[in-house]
């Protein structure tokens, strides 16, 4: 167990930002942004960093996780250290899952660790990303290869920042908050079925409201797991679902054409469940249900058969085997879980032929 870490649910980012920096004592103040969030959400901050007797020096790091390379955070190490970052300086992370993850790692290995603090920007990086003390870099065309444990200070969420990202972008976050209703309970995996529909308009308060209070129940199932098992020993391997198919998917992708983070989650889902009903007897209705969802709204990314080497693979490599076997984490029913579970070769060929049929 480790204590729970400072997430904040902003109705103020003003406010939570400034109480957030006054109670880190730093003597430089560093912000990291992509190139994206630097033209649509570094101006909210303007006027919470304009008060200050001395203004933060801004990083700029690339867009999109083709950028969440070791040349990427040697670029963020080296500013850092040109501009006279100590270790006493602190950094706010202000983007995506990219920035968070990229600039967590950052922050956590200069001068062998700084204060830092995350204002997660997509869907995504809210539910996902920016929770559980995760940082790290693709490396070797693999993802999240390299990395450690270490928490932001704080963790700030506000869910106005989601009204400047497209529906892909949205729904690639929303495959995260499935992932956590299925891992849940039934009443939450309904709820998220039953409400994308309702997001579409963002402008509107209301549905905001909506999208804000199911982003906040996801954080807490998540919160309330790497709460319990900070470093993936047992129970937060849950949050593992969907995601030995679904990194494979990504990496493939990364060799062709990138694809959302939460499309290929949403993808590994399909092929998990497949491996849930056959392996641990998950319902077959709940998972017929569930892929139909996923195929509604996320389409199918393009394989064959002719792929399945490089999927296995790229399989065998991910963090969470042991050993020879490839591990996944399955379940028996909504809410009830089966972690360090193995599939054979043959096994999993039949979840991707699985996959490709749906």
């Amino acid at each position: 167990m480790m204590e729970q870490q400072k997430v904040v649910i902003s109705q103020d980012l003003r406010q939570s930002l400034s109480q957030a920096i006054a109670e880190c004592k730093y003597d430089h103040l560093f912000i990291l942004v992509d190139e994206t969030t630097a033209h649509c959400c570094l101006p909210v901050l303007e006027s919470i960093f304009s008060p200050l007797n001395t203004p933060p020096s801004l990083i700029t790091i690339g867009a999109t996780d083709q950028h969440k390379t070791l040349d990427s955070l040697s670029h963020v190490w080296s500013e850092l250290q040109c501009m006279g970052a100590t270790r006493h300086s602190l950094m706010i992370n202000l983007g995506g899952g990219m920035v968070t993850d990229l600039g967590g790692f950052a922050a956590s290995t200069f001068k062998r660790g700084i204060p830092y603090i995350n204002i997660p920007t997509t869907l995504l990086s809210m539910v996902d990303a920016s929770v559980g003390g995760k940082t790290g870099i693709n490396f070797g065309g693999l993802k999240n290869e390299i990395g450690v444990f270490n928490n932001a200070n704080c963790v700030i969420l506000d869910t106005t920042f989601l009204r400047t990202l497209d529906k892909a972008n949205i729904l690639s976050g929303y495959a995260e908050m499935l992932k956590h209703g299925l891992i849940d309970c039934e009443a939450h995996w309904a709820e998220l079925l039953a409400h994308l529909e309702d997001l579409d308009n963002l402008e509107n308060m209301e549905t905001l409201e909506k999208l804000s209070s199911l982003v906040a129940k996801s954080v807490a199932v998540k919160q309330r797991i790497v709460t319990e098992d900070p470093t993936e020993k047992g129970l937060r391997k849950a949050l593992n679902l969907g995601h030995t198919v679904g990194h494979a998917f990504e990496s493939l992708a990364l060799e062709r054409k990138p694809i959302l983070h939460g499309y290929a989650v949403a993808y590994g889902l399909v092929a998990e469940l497949y491996l849930s009903c056959i392996k641990t007897g998950f319902p077959t209705d709940k998972m017929r249900q569930t892929v139909s969802f996923i195929k509604e709204h996320y389409g199918r990314m393009a394989i064959t058969c002719d792929d399945y080497p490089r999927l296995l693979e790229l399989m065998h490599h991910d963090k969470k085997n042991t050993g020879s076997a490839i591990n996944f984490t399955l379940l028996a029913g909504i809410g009830d879980l089966r972690i360090n579970q193995t599939a054979t070769e043959d096994e999993i060929k039949e979840a991707l032929d699985f996959y490709r049929e749906f």
